[in-house]
């Protein structure tokens, strides 16, 4: 399975958000180390993993319009 690493750089093209925004808000935060991002040989530089963010961010977008049930479903809007 082959996987596409980007730059912040490059992510924030992808995603429409800015590269200050992604390190200072995203990472560690929703964006998780080991899954969402790597640093390659135990460096400094960070790539991330785009598969992995794809998923992701489509998952908590159906999450989002969820409304929760008393027969502890969800209903979607």
């Amino acid at each position: 399975m082959s996987q596409h690493y980007l730059t912040t750089c490059e992510l924030s093209k992808l995603i429409k958000y800015d590269s200050r925004t992604i390190r200072e808000r995203l990472k560690d935060s929703v964006l998780i180390e080991g899954i969402h991002y790597i640093r390659p040989f135990g460096g400094r530089k960070i790539l991330y993993v785009w598969e992995a963010i794809q998923k992701d961010m489509c998952k908590f977008s159906q999450n989002a319009m969820a409304i929760p049930m008393t027969s502890r479903g969800v209903t979607h809007v």
